[in-house]
C-alpha cells in the first residue's frame, strides 16, 4: 500500500502523511518517495515530544510542553486549529481513538487526560502520581495503558473511570514505551535498562487487565526510546522494533522474539520509529538530525529526510486507507 501512494503530490489530500519534528522548533512535512520537505511548521514555544496523525489523515498533534497543538494537515496556515492547555509539565505521549472523536495524553505533570474534539477543554483526568512517558490505547478502545518514570504500568478503565489495573515490571526503572499488537493479544513494556518486558494479554474475557508474562528480552545495552509492534496487514509476519541510545534500531521476530535485523545508519541517539501500515517500511527519527526510511524485508535504509538542523526525536506516518464512515 505504501508503495503504490508514496509518489502522491497533492497537497489537497496526500496519501501519504509524513512529519517529523525536532529540537530546532519545527515541524517538517516530508514527500516520502522523494524526501523533499514541502511545509515546515514553526513551533516556537517548546520542543516536540510526540507526533500522531488522525485516522482521517486531516490533522496533526503536536504534544509540547506543556500544551499540545492540533494543525491541518491540508492547509498552508501556520498555525495551530486548536490548543489543549490544561497540563502542567511535557506531554510525552498523544494518540487518537479510532474514530477521531478523542484524543488522549500523557505528561510529565503526572496525569493521563482524555480530550473530547468535538468539545472544549479536558473530559477525564486519571492520576498516574508520577512522570508519564508512554500511554497507548487498546485496540477495544476502552482502556488506556500508560506506564510512568516511576516503573508503573497501569490500565484506565474508561467505561468504569477506573485503574483496573497496575504492574510494576522492574522496580525504580522508567517504563519508556508501550505498545500493543493490533489484535490485543500481546503488550509489550520497554525500559531505560535495555529491556523489554513482554505480557500475553488473555482473550475471551471482558477486559484484558490479565497479564500472563511471556518473555524477557534484554534487546539494547542503552535506553530503549520506542518499542512498536507491527501492524494488522503485516501479517502472517509479527515484528517487534526497539529504538535505542545505541544508534540502532532493532527487529525481532515476535514468534520466539529472535533478532530478525539490526538497522545501522543513524549517528546518535534514535527516538521514535513508526510502521508503514503493511509493515514493509519503518521511519525513525534520531539525534543526528536525520529521519530515515528503511525497508523491513532488507535492513537497509532507502531516504534519508535531512532538513532539520538540531535532535529529531519524532515522527508521524499515516500512509493506509481513511476508515471507511
Amino acid at each position: 500500500m505504501f508503495e503504490l501512494h508514496i509518489g502522491s503530490r497533492e497537497m489537497s489530500q496526500p496519501s501519504v502523511v509524513l512529519a517529523t519534528a525536532s529540537y530546532d522548533h519545527t515541524i517538517k512535512f516530508w514527500e516520502a518517495k522523494s524526501a523533499r520537505c514541502y511545509r515546515t511548521i514553526q513551533y516556537p514555544e517548546s520542543q516536540v515530544n510526540r507526533l500522531e496523525i488522525t485516522p482521517d489523515k486531516h490533522f496533526l498533534a503536536a504534544a509540547g510542553n506543556p500544551h499540545i497543538r492540533l494543525f491541518d494537515i491540508n492547509s498552508n496556515s501556520p498555525q495551530p486549529l486548536r490548543s489543549f492547555d490544561s497540563h502542567t509539565n511535557n506531554v510525552m505521549a498523544v494518540g487518537f481513538q479510532c474514530d477521531g472523536n478523542w484524543m488522549y495524553s500523557g505528561s510529565e505533570d503526572g496525569t493521563v487526560k482524555i480530550w473530547d474534539l468535538r468539545a472544549p477543554g479536558c473530559q477525564r483526568e486519571y492520576e498516574s502520581r508520577a512522570a508519564v512517558n508512554t500511554v497507548v490505547l487498546h485496540p477495544n478502545q476502552t482502556e488506556l495503558i500508560s506506564g510512568d518514570q516511576n516503573g508503573n504500568i497501569r490500565v484506565w478503565d474508561l467505561r468504569a473511570n477506573s485503574c483496573s489495573c497496575e504492574l510494576v515490571p522492574e522496580v525504580d526503572t522508567a517504563v519508556r514505551s508501550l505498545t500493543v499488537m493490533w489484535d490485543g493479544s500481546l503488550i509489550v513494556a520497554a525500559n531505560n535498562r535495555g529491556t523489554c518486558y513482554v505480557w500475553r494479554l488473555l482473550r475471551g474475557t471482558e477486559t484484558m487487565t490479565n497479564f500472563e508474562p511471556l518473555h524477557k528480552l534484554q534487546a539494547h545495552d542503552g535506553y530503549i526510546l520506542k518499542c512498536l509492534l507491527s501492524p494488522e496487514l503485516c501479517e502472517p509476519n509479527r515484528y517487534l522494533a526497539t529504538a535505542s541510545s545505541d544508534h540502532t534500531v532493532k527487529i525481532w521476530n515476535v514468534d520466539g522474539f529472535t533478532l530478525d535485523k539490526t538497522l545501522i545508519g543513524h549517528e546518535r541517539w534514535v527516538w521514535d520509529c513508526v510502521f508503514s501500515v503493511d509493515g514493509a517500511f519503518l521511519i525513525t527519527a534520531s539525534s543526528d538530525t536525520t529521519a530515515r526510511l528503511w525497508s523491513t524485508s532488507t535492513g537497509k535504509d532507502i531516504k534519508v529526510y535531512q532538513g532539520h538542523h538540531k535532535a529529531t526525536v519524532c515522527c508521524a506516518l499515516h500512509d493506509g486507507p481513511e476508515p471507511s464512515s
